[in-house]
Order: structure tokens, then sequence, then C-alpha cells
């Protein structure tokens, strides 16, 4: 499938998800609108219900009062209250009906009657349910003597009222619900934006991807650099009223930053050491025609030609050594032979090997007795690419100086020198792999500008650091502070199988 159609595959499926998101966030709005309406509904027909009562609970006691006033013993003397909507009836029982419980009804509702309540309906004659409550009846029973009276009043009117109540409130919320269903859509759209943003940013970057043509696979650093130029230099852009959204996107933003910065070393390393590798090998081509041509009967050139491909092959030999150490801390598949032992010893038989090899300067030492816990022969390597590096950069009969120190923390070794000095400008970066201050001189020591980033992995291995300070045209001196106490930093390969760091 090309990339075009897969970008299409993937806008269609992001599509797909937004308007999946949106469908159920406008839902679940909706259904919690709804809710709130039942909610609002309830609380209205409740309170009008408790109005319409408390409303027949006063017109009611001015005819029971009225009741209790006269003797009650002629009926018709009340016929003057029907048209008022009350009809009263005499029965020879009990109060039938629901009670308040103590004084609850004077409490709560103010109310003076303490008889018995009921409601009451018509009866059906084919007549619905709703029909039916328009002739509803609220009843309030006492008793007078033998005689219990049941006071009853009409409450159609105000059961009219509820029903037109209800019926407006509930068409109001009905239009009020339907008219939000686009408004609401339309807003979670315009809200999820951002994140739409957020996944055409991270789609693009596996976008517009094409094959590298055979011209650039002769150049993998070009061809890594144009992928990268494509892909990993695109940030997402968020509106910064989203503070969530934009929190997100700084993070990837920052991601991305990373995972540049680290293919933008691998793209400089993987260039530096093609570089490092053409050189030795030119020289070795370049002195095999010389030999095809003349080294066959100049035994002069014969000789020089043998000598420098041995010397351009060990160069070689101990670049790619020096690469390989390097891949494999990258990969973790390296592990500490961990050993206790006295760093002023290593110290003392380094600078010795130093003094057997080099004439040239002179060496001095300041050692005092540290006991230290960690892998001795990465500490010894370490201490000789410092005094390499001081060798290459000090002229001859300068003063070459090593001290071992400690404390209850850490122990120090330092190589001070008498060199040319490092740029103020250059210092941060001369741990950075195949870095040279000075291009010409280094080639000129056959540096490869490794050393320095393979004691930097050794010193932070064992959980210490690499200190600078350089002047220039008065020296340098390198510092190497590892923990007095074990400090373990494992680390495992992709079997989770410990590799020796020597191996």
């Amino acid at each position: 499938m090309s990339n075009k159609e897969t970008g299409k595959e993937q806008e269609s499926k992001t599509k797909r998800v937004n308007a999946s998101l949106v469908y159920k966030l406008n839902s679940r709005l909706l259904l919690r609108l709804l809710s709130i309406f039942i909610v609002l509904n309830f609380v209205v027909f409740f309170a009008t219900g408790i109005q319409t009562v408390i409303h027949a609970e006063r017109g009611l006691t001015s005819v029971v009062t009225a009741i209790k006033q006269s003797d009650g013993s002629d009926p018709e003397a009340f016929l003057w209250l029907a048209p008022a909507g009350f009809h009263i009836d005499q029965h020879h029982r009990e109060p039938e009906g629901f009670r308040f419980p103590g004084n609850t009804d004077k409490n709560l509702f103010n109310m003076e009657l303490e008889g018995a309540r009921s409601l009451r309906l018509p009866e059906k004659n084919g007549d619905s349910f709703f029909l039916r409550l328009n002739g509803l009846l609220y009843r309030y029973e006492f008793s007078q003597g033998p005689v219990t009276y049941s006071v009853s009043m009409e409450m159609g009117d105000e059961v009219l009222q509820i029903k037109r109540l209800m019926a407006v409130l509930f068409i109001a919320e009905l239009i009020l619900l339907l008219t939000s269903i686009y408004p609401v859509a339309r807003l979670i759209r315009t809200t999820l934006r951002p994140i739409s943003v957020l996944t055409e940013a991270a789609q693009n970057l596996n976008r517009n991807t094409s094959a590298p043509s055979p011209q650039k696979m002769e150049n993998l650093a070009d061809t890594l650099d144009s992928i990268n130029a494509a892909k990993l230099d695109t940030r997402i852009p968020v509106e910064e009223t989203e503070a969530e959204l934009k929190n997100l996107a700084e993070a990837i933003n920052s991601l991305l930053d990373r995972i540049n910065e680290t293919y933008q070393s691998q793209i400089r390393f993987v260039s530096d050491a093609s570089h490092e590798l053409r050189t030795p090998i030119s020289v070795i081509e370049g002195y095999a025609n010389l030999l095809d041509r003349w080294g066959k009967k100049d035994e002069k050139t014969l000789e020089e030609g043998i000598t420098a491909i041995k010397d351009e092959a060990s160069n070689m030999k101990d670049l790619v050594e020096q690469l390989l150490f390097l891949a494999r801390g990258d990969n973790n598949t390296m592990s500490l032979q961990l050993e206790e032992f006295d760093l002023a010893q290593l110290a003392d038989e380094a600078l010795r090997e130093f003094r057997m090899i080099d004439g040239g300067h002179e060496y001095e030492s300041h050692t005092e007795n540290v006991s230290v816990y960690a892998d001795k022969g990465l500490i010894k390597q370490a201490l000789r690419i410092l005094m390499d590096n001081a060798i290459k950069y000090t002229n001859t009969g300068g003063k070459i100086t090593l001290t071992v120190s400690g404390n209850e923390k850490e122990a120090l070794v330092t190589v001070q020198d008498e060199g040319i000095g490092i740029p103020p400008d250059a210092v941060p970066q001369i741990f950075n792999r195949f870095y040279r201050t000075d291009q010409s001189r280094a080639r000129a020591t056959g540096g490869s500008g490794l050393g320095l980033s393979i004691a930097k992995w050794i010193v932070e291995r064992h959980g210490g650091r690499l200190e600078v300070l350089s002047r220039q045209g008065i020296g340098t001196r390198v510092s190497i502070a590892i923990p007095s106490t074990p400090v373990v930093l494992l680390y495992r390969d992709n079997e989770n199988n410990s590799a020796d760091l020597n191996s």
C-alpha cells in the first residue's frame, strides 16, 4: 500500500474516531440534560402539589370551623358551600383516611385540622385516568359527637392548572432538548479540534516518506538527514487557551525534541565514523596502488607502503574497537566486573607504563591510598585515555601531574597537563563523539575523538562524573570522581542476561 493510500486511510480512521467521540459525548450530554429535566419536573410537580394541598387545607379550615361552631344537625344549612366547590356529608363511622403523625401538619404546613385526609377520584364510567383527575376531591373527615363529618373540596381547577404548567414545561424542555443537539455537537467538535490537530500532526510523522534512491543509498547520512527533515522537525501547535492540551502538546514536542536530538547524534556518529574509516581506507588503497605500480621493484617503496598499510590497519582496528565498545555500551550489553582495589596503586601502575613509553614529558604524582569498589580494568582504561590526551596536547618537556585523593563520599583522580588548553566554548562538547577542538593537530596525533566519550561512559557507568578545567596556553585539568561506596548500575541486554564489559 502506498504512503498516499496509507495517509488517506489514517485520515479516514481519524474522522471516524472523532465522529464516534462527538456522538458519545453528545449522547451523554443530552442524557444528562434529560435527567436534569426529569428531576426539575419532579421538583416542580411536588412543589405545586404541596402548594395545592396547603391551599385546600386553608379552604377546608374555614368550613370545618363553621361546622364545629354549629350543631351540625341540619345538613341543608351548608348547601351554600356547594357553589364554592365544597360538599358536606355525615356518616356514622370512624373517620377514614391518612393522619399526619404527631404535630407534623402544624409544624410543616401550619395546618389547624387534626382529622383524616384522603384523595378520591370519581368512578371510571369509561373515562381515562387523566380525565378523571379533573374530578379529584380532597376529603377531610372528623368526628363531632356520634357523627363523622366528611368535607370534600373539588380540586379540578387546581389539577387543570398543574396539568397546564407541566405541559408547558414539558414542551419547553423538549424544544430546548431538540434545539441543543446541533449546537452541543458543534461545541464538542470545536473542543476536540486541538486533539484532532495533535492526531494529524502525529500522523504526519509517518507520511511523505519515500523510499531512498540508489544514489541516496550511497550516502547514509544524507538519507537519514532527509528523513529527519521531513518528519522529526514537525511540532504540534496548540492554542494557549487549552491548558490541558497545551501541556500534552508540550510533552509530545519535548519527546520529539529528545528523539530528534538522539537522531541527529546518531547521524553525526554514522557520518563521522564513515569519515574516519574512509581516511585509512583511502590511504591503504593509495599505497596498494603505489605498490602495484612501483613497489614490486623498489624495495624502499615496498617497505614504506607495507609500513603505512600496517599503521592504517592498526588505526582502523583501534577505531572499530572503540566503536564496538560504545555500541555495546549504548545497547546495555556490558556489565561491570566489580572488585575492591587501591586507586593509588592503579594510578602508579599506569604512570609507570607511560614513563616507559614516553620520555618526552616530565611526570609527577601525588597519591594517597584510596580504596574503591569498581571495575579495575575500565577505570584503568579511562585513566589511560586522560593520560594519552595529556601527552598528545602537551609540548615536549611539559609536565603532566597525576593526583589521587579521596574522602568518605568519593575518590578523585586528576590528570593535569601544561598543554595548549581548550577554548571555553568547546569545553561542554569535548565528550561528544568524534569531537575535536583542533582538527589538524588531532589528526597529527592520531586522535579519533572517541576517547573522552569512552572515558565519560566508563565513569558515569560507575555512578561518577568527569570535571574539566582548562585555560588556553596554560593547560587542562581533568578529574574523575567516583563514589567511595559501591554504586551498582544494572544494565541488561534484550534477553535479560548480563554481559561482561571486557568480553
